[in-house]
């Protein structure tokens, strides 16, 4: 089979989550590209649509459906109204997180849990709900969980400490092994991105502060920008990647490595 094909996804429909703006927006528009009908989800619907009608004018097939996955009981409703449009889900793309600058000492508990039900929970249930809807019975599927870099290590010293996303981050990551193995057996495969710093309104207060440092410090000499994660997300949703299971992809520059 030519790579061109195997790249293609026509007729896959894919489920990509915070996709109202920044990463999320730039891998919809990516996997529409690729040819796959989307479902997207976003929290504040005047948002969504802007990007709806952005990926539409572009010839995408696109489902709206906005929603707060923080919330235990909406990852179902959204795969409901999916398979109810379409009858299946061929990729989910878990991008929708949330952070919270504060030092460790200060993070309010509030924060901390409001973390772990969206950055956390939610993608399992919205993974669980996938999976028992299309995934497990059609016996194929591909998740791509959007971690970052913030998962793999801790931040600068001179930074403001966002403990609560280091900690769900870094378990998005292991999530992402542990369900790798599990689901293999049912030709599902789940690999992570682990994007570093992209401009973006989750970025911007840090930016303000530690732009240059980040640039500095990054082997190409700059953030990331709005397609290069692109080739990532497509790579681990298509049938290129189909024996890439289990595996976190850092998008950074480079930074990781010095």
């Amino acid at each position: 089979m030519s790579l061109k094909k195997l790249l293609d996804l026509s007729g896959r429909v894919a489920v990509v989550t915070g996709a109202s703006r920044g990463l999320g927006l730039q891998i919809a528009e990516a996997l529409a590209e690729q040819g796959a009908a989307l479902a997207i989800t976003a929290r504040k619907a005047g948002e969504l649509e802007e990007a709806r009608d952005r990926l539409a004018r572009a010839g995408a097939d696109v489902q709206m459906i906005p929603s707060d996955l923080g919330k235990p009981e909406v990852p179902a409703a959204v795969v409901e109204a999916v398979m109810a449009r379409h009858g299946r889900i061929d990729i989910l793309v878990n991008n929708a997180g949330a952070t919270w600058g504060a030092n460790a000492e200060d993070h309010p508990l509030e924060a901390w849990q409001k973390l772990v039900n969206l950055n956390l929970t939610g993608n399992f249930l919205l993974c669980q709900a996938a999976g028992r809807a299309s995934m497990i019975p059609r016996r194929y599927g591909r998740i791509v969980n959007i971690a970052s870099v913030a998962g793999l290590g801790a931040n600068p010293p001179q930074m403001e400490g966002t403990i609560a996303y280091n900690t769900t981050k870094g378990g998005l990551v292991n999530f992402t092994r542990a369900l790798a193995a599990e689901w293999g057996k049912y030709n599902i495969t789940v690999n992570a991105i682990c994007p570093g710093f992209f401009p973006s309104k989750m970025t911007r207060a840090t930016l303000a502060s530690h732009e240059k440092y980040f640039i500095e410090m990054t082997p190409l000499g700059k953030l990331g920008g709005d397609e290069d994660l692109k080739g990532a997300a497509v790579l681990f949703a298509s049938d290129a990647g189909g024996h890439i299971t289990g595996q976190c992809l850092v998008v950074d520059g480079g930074a990781i490595v010095v």
